[in-house]
């Protein structure tokens, strides 16, 4: 069904259009069904990781890849702060204060400090000529919402799918956090698909070195420290060709029931044979997975007998 949706003439002059901000060691996985008929923008600020290039990748219709931190500011360069991590290096400085108390604390140490070269994500939509987002991806380490509000309103209202993994402790001085990207998102017509809490346990790296980090880890309960959420916007007042986008980007996140939903609503605004052909294929997929379903239970029961053994 993504195939026939995406092959419709309603992509040919309007690919899928995809940005990966903070694209550290792979683009978006979920994409790889669809990156044949997309186009991608990718960026990433810390080489040790992510080694970038303007260029066109053949897995992607085009895929274009920055060396340039993303900013909210047109500027040449900005400070960037390296950290014992990688995955933890960011334009804010780490707050070690408020840090302090938890066992990862060790990784956001600042390494050196580095002047990068930079650009606006409009900046880059403009070199790319590409006038809308489908799907926008950012993780930065603590300014995740203000990316997304740099960009110019006619674009964020063609964002249809967005993820931000924001922060929900204190680690980074004046960082984005979860509640202030809810309250936006809601603002903005998104509803909530999923949401995925991480964290750590609060434990001093000197309490940890008595009983070693492996020990602390499994001891000591994990309290939340960031989120991954994934949004969709809600489709009154879409075109047919962002509703058949939508449909491919819910399959791609089982969210069935939306699909669904999407379906119908398209069926009853829009002429368009492909909401009624789409309807029916997430209804036969709805009925193949609840044949599986006793098996996926099973697994899951397995999956906690063992997990109980181990522990």
């Amino acid at each position: 069904m993504i195939d026939t949706i995406l092959q419709s003439r309603y992509f040919n002059d309007q690919p899928p259009v995809l940005v990966d901000i903070g694209a550290s060691g792979e683009i978006n996985a979920k994409w790889k069904s669809i990156a044949g008929y997309s186009f991608c923008l990718a960026f990433d600020a810390d080489d040790r990781e992510f080694h970038v290039s303007d260029q066109v990748n053949k897995s992607y219709k085009r895929l274009i890849t920055f060396n340039r931190i993303v900013t909210t500011e047109s500027s040449d360069y900005s400070t960037f702060y390296l950290t014992a991590s990688p995955y933890c290096s960011s334009l804010l400085e780490p707050d070690m204060g408020k840090l302090r108390p938890w066992l990862f604390n060790p990784l956001f140490k600042v390494i050196k400090q580095t002047q990068l070269p930079t650009v606006t994500l409009a900046q880059s939509l403009q070199t790319a000529g590409i006038k809308y987002i489908d799907w926008f991806k950012v993780d930065t380490q603590g300014t995740d919402l203000r990316i997304f509000k740099s960009l110019p309103s006619e674009i964020q209202e063609t964002v249809l799918a967005a993820e931000f993994e924001p922060g929900i402790m204190d680690a980074y001085k004046q960082e984005d956090k979860l509640y202030s990207v809810m309250e936006e998102m809601h603002k903005q017509n998104f509803w909530l698909s999923s949401m995925k809490i991480k964290g750590t346990q609060r434990l001093k790296s000197d309490y940890a070195d008595q009983f070693g980090s492996f020990t602390s880890e499994r001891i000591i309960r994990t309290s939340p420290g960031w989120a991954e959420i994934n949004y969709f916007r809600n489709p009154a007042g879409q075109s047919c060709r962002s509703l058949l986008m939508t449909i491919v980007f819910a399959l791609l996140e089982r969210q069935y029931g939306f699909a669904l939903e999407i379906s119908d609503y398209g069926i009853d605004q829009f002429n368009e044979p492909l909401f009624t052909e789409s309807r029916k294929y997430v209804l036969s997929k709805i009925k193949s997975e609840k044949i599986k379903l006793p098996l996926i239970i099973l697994k899951r029961k397995v999956n906690k007998l063992f997990a109980r053994i181990d522990a």
